[in-house]
């Protein structure tokens, strides 16, 4: 018979898997920790101890004290002018960054020369002794050969320590910004009261300080920056009305009204000059016409002249004059072309000199109008600078107005409260975390134990673990020796313990119904695990059934029946199977067992040896003739060979399995030696189960020995 041992190295834990895989049995993990609940208790008990005495007894006290700030995004104005620096307008980005300014390290430096923080102990660790686990880490760079720091000097010295002291001094202040609101409350932790209090109202105090120093630095540089500006502005100024006044000075400039009177007369002297080009050319056109008759008739030039004089003097002369009758014509014509000759010199001297003055009229308008455009421009940038200058004048003076009347962004809403108790440790919070930490610890100690345990608790275990079925399980006996085991099963025949006996002689009998086993075989895996009892108690609970029972003491190397009996027997099994006595003579009854019992004795042969001779088969023959039953107690499997080879005389093999106390592995390699030998185990006793220990692991409701209940049933 081959059994599948591969269950064999599943923890308990494994079992608390329901049928689908991965799927955890909540409710048999509850029942392992409820088993374990004392081990839990114990750890959180002693963790919570470990809590009260750190917080209690070792742990320094902190106290922790609050000063509330609060943002003014709209401050009082004492001066109706504008501000050179605005306050803060409240909004998330500017809420975050004053959270930062009150853990800057620039404040956070002025609180450490304010308050001396560097002569504390408490924030200067170079003020207090190395503890042990510094000289440790010191003494291990040491040992591995690491060099040394190079130890600063001077200032650079002082720098360092004073960064670490603020460092110090950061990890113990924290700030927080109230939601929904312009408040921020800055909490220092110190393990004295009043310096948690001072360093508070403090920083607080710097704070604002800082706000006004911050505004006045800026209105000071604003103040130093505008009075330069005004001092060049007003060079500037200077300058360029001294170039409009230069200039004035320089030159002959007439206003824009006469400007434009200018262009009126220039424009009459060009219709001036086209009227005389006008006379010019009438008296040019006359003088040629009049040269052209010249030499004609005397009528042509009268047609020509259109002179009344000259038409008056050819009336009166006849058809052919006499030079004394024409010389009056004759002269007369001679006189308009003199005047006509000068008519023309005349016109074109007018036009030469209207065309004069009008050229000496244009240049000089040129000249005032190029004049006017240059004294505009001087005049602008004169008048420009003079703006700028008053402009930044005027700031200059309300600057000078803001020095020494700056207000704060922030006020101090609530100072710091010197507290009465210490922040830290909260010895109640502290024993209940750690409490809280046992519980997780001693639950995670009881899985860890439940997952390596590799013991039996119950028959389904064991079923499902060896494949093999669990006949019997028979509780603990309660008494003190095993002299007494006897005796408490004879006495207290209705007892818990008498009635699993009995169920196990049931469960034997009932295993073959055709042909039940009349020799029965017990064995274990190592001593100690109740096989002896079992052997004892089966012979008693036989007898009782009104069967002979012949019980055997196969283990005779041990030879333990003398730890249950009262005899001075010297012969036994050795002598009957080697024949040096009869079976009649060497077995002893026992008032309380009522039945035969064959005990072993001391040998010089092999056990092995003599249970492997045939002498020792006729006896077991012999035993069957004169027995209703015949129960042999053999040594463990692991131990020696022995059960294995008394095994192939009987007809039932019983297995005793110890509760709780043999372990998987062994019982796995003891049925393995059996099957190897072809010998088959008829089944399983779980013995010297504790009712307690069912109870305490959560069993006892699910098996009626140990259940409640079975009170009703048993008289112990």
């Amino acid at each position: 018979m081959t059994q599948n041992f591969s269950s064999l190295s599943k923890s308990p834990l494994a079992y608390a898997t329901s049928g689908d895989e991965g799927v955890i049995d909540v409710g048999q993990v509850l029942g392992i920790l409820w088993r374990g609940k004392l081990i839990i208790a114990a750890v959180a008990f002693l963790c919570a101890a470990l809590g009260a005495y750190y917080s209690l007894g070792v742990a320094t006290p902190i106290y922790r004290s609050t000063s509330v700030v609060i943002l003014e995004t709209q401050p009082a104005q004492i001066v109706d002018i504008e501000s050179v620096v605005g306050g803060l307008s409240g909004e998330s980005t500017e809420l975050n960054s004053e959270v930062e300014v009150l853990r800057s390290r620039g404040l956070m430096r002025n609180v450490v020369e304010e308050l001396n923080l560097r002569e504390d102990p408490e924030f200067n660790v170079n003020l207090t002794p190395p503890s042990r686990v510094s000289e440790l880490k010191t003494w291990i760079k040491e040992a591995l050969g690491r060099p040394k720091a190079t130890e600063p000097e001077g200032e650079q010295a002082l720098r360092m320590e004073t960064d670490q002291v603020i460092e110090s001094l950061l990890d113990a202040v924290s700030v927080r910004n109230v939601p929904q609101s312009f408040v921020f409350e800055i909490t220092v932790s110190s393990e004295s009261a009043v310096k948690a209090a001072l360093i508070a109202d403090t920083i607080a105090e710097l704070y604002i300080d800082n706000q006004i120093a911050v505004k006045f630095e800026a209105t000071e540089k604003a103040t130093v920056w505008l009075t330069d500006q005004v001092a060049t502005l007003k060079q500037e100024l200077e300058v360029a009305e001294s170039r409009v006044a230069e200039f004035n000075a320089q030159t002959d400039l007439i206003s824009l009204e006469d400007l434009q009177a200018q262009e009126r007369q220039m424009k009459d002297l060009r219709d001036r000059i086209v009227t005389a080009n006008v006379s010019a050319a009438a008296a040019r056109q006359r003088l040629e016409a009049l040269e052209e008759v010249i030499n004609d008739t005397r009528s042509a030039k009268v047609t020509v002249a259109q002179d009344p004089q000259l038409d008056r003097l050819f009336a009166v002369l006849p058809t052919d004059p006499t030079p004394e009758q024409a010389r009056g014509f004759d002269q007369r014509f001679a006189l308009l072309l003199d005047q006509a000759q000068t008519n023309l010199v005349r016109a074109t001297q007018q036009v030469g000199a209207l065309e004069a003055a009008a050229v000496r009229l244009e240049a000089q308008n040129a000249q005032q109008s190029d004049d006017l455009i240059a004294l505009q421009q001087l005049t602008r940038e004169a008048e420009a600078s003079r703006l700028l200058y008053e402009y930044f004048l005027g700031r200059l003076k309300e600057t000078a107005a803001q020095q020494g009347i700056q207000q704060a962004d922030s006020r101090v809403l609530s100072n710091a409260v010197i507290p009465a108790y210490a922040s830290e440790p909260r010895a109640g919070v502290t024993i209940a975390l750690t409490a809280v930490v046992g519980l997780f610890i001693g639950s995670l100690v009881v899985m860890l134990l439940e997952t390596r345990a590799q013991t039996f608790r119950t028959a389904a275990d064991l079923e499902q673990t060896t494949g093999y079925t669990v006949m019997g399980q028979l509780p603990m006996v309660p008494v003190r020796r095993r002299k007494d085991v006897i005796e408490y099963l004879a006495e207290r025949p209705t007892s818990a313990a008498a009635e699993a006996v009995r169920n196990l002689r049931t469960s034997i009998m009932l295993s073959n119904f055709d042909s039940p086993p009349q020799v029965i075989l017990t064995t274990s895996s190592l001593p100690g695990e109740g096989k002896t009892t079992v052997s004892l108690s089966l012979a008693q609970n036989f007898v009782g059934m009104g069967k002979k029972v012949l019980l055997v003491e196969g283990d005779i190397r041990r030879r333990v029946f003398g730890q249950y009996l009262n005899t001075d027997q010297k012969q036994g099994l050795v002598a009957v199977v080697k024949g040096d006595a009869k079976l009649e003579d060497c077995v002893i009854n026992d008032p309380r067992v009522k039945a035969d019992i064959l005990i072993g004795e001391e040998t010089k042969v092999n056990a092995a040896d003599l249970f492997s001779s045939s002498a020792f088969g006729d006896f077991v023959a012999e035993a069957r003739k004169q027995y209703d039953i015949v129960i042999i107690d053999t040594p463990p499997v692991l131990v020696v060979p022995d059960a294995r080879i008394i095994a192939k005389h009987a007809d039932a093999v019983l297995f005793g399995v110890k509760w709780d106390a043999t372990s998987k592995v062994q019982v796995q390699d003891a049925l393995r030696m059996f099957e190897s030998v072809g010998q088959k185990v008829s089944g399983l006793v779980l013995g010297q189960v504790s009712p307690e220990g069912m109870k305490r692991y959560g069993y006892g409701g699910r098996y009626g020995s140990y259940a409640a209940y079975g009170a009703k049933y048993y008289n112990n």
